[in-house]
């Protein structure tokens, strides 16, 4: 019978495996954090491999957080899962526009999905926000075209839908932006990879 550990110490050693498991591979102290976050969460080796990150990504979303910025979500998933609790505390919150009524009806009319429509909406908040895509590779489309129509007002975008259609091209167009990023190239990712990115960065600011 395997050993039976005590709640409070799973994650810790999962961590603790996480780390045999990287062998003697270095990552960056920056990102450390984010990429064992999200191998916990995943349980893939692969994201230490697949996440990339623009210059000082990490540090720029704690900075942004600890500004009070809030967080918009591609998916009711990933906005479940984000710590709402630290999140508030620093005077942010999470929006997940996609069941908006009129957030559907306006998709409806002009042929376009809710994704689209949603950052659309989350682009006209008064206040920098974190992106959090991890399901729909259209918001990121319209994230891009609202990037260079200058109307978008992003602290920081994490690109991590996961599939097979428009995936990787999407995330693609995310790194070229100039905006700052942490993206998991290739067709991995998913709103529980997005949430897992949000709460390396809150855990980071509660143990400061």
């Amino acid at each position: 019978m395997p050993e039976i550990i005590a709640p409070m110490d799973i994650e810790k050693r999962s961590f603790e495996i996480i780390t045999e498991l990287l062998g003697e591979r270095v990552l960056n102290p920056e990102n450390e954090a984010v990429i064992k976050r999200v191998i916990h969460t995943t349980a893939d080796l692969d994201f230490a491999d697949t996440l990339f990150f623009s210059e000082h990504a990490v540090l720029k979303g704690v900075e942004a957080l600890r500004s009070g910025c809030d967080i918009v979500t591609d998916t009711q998933m990933a906005r479940a899962g984000i710590n709402k609790r630290i999140l508030e505390s620093l005077g942010g919150e999470v929006h997940c526009f996609m069941s908006d009524q009129d957030v559907a009806a306006e998709a409806k009319t002009r042929g376009v999905t809710r994704a689209m429509v949603s950052m659309e909406k989350a682009a006209a908040l008064d206040k920098p926000c974190i992106y959090a895509i991890g399901n729909a590779p259209t918001a990121l489309f319209a994230l891009r075209d609202l990037i260079d129509q200058g109307r978008l007002n992003a602290a920081l975008i994490i690109a991590v839908p996961v599939g097979f259609v428009n995936v990787v091209e999407s995330k693609e167009l995310i790194i070229a932006s100039g905006v700052p990023y942490i993206a998991a190239r290739g067709r991995k990712g998913g709103s529980p990879v997005a949430a897992a990115i949000c709460n390396a960065m809150l855990y980071q600011i509660k143990r400061d």
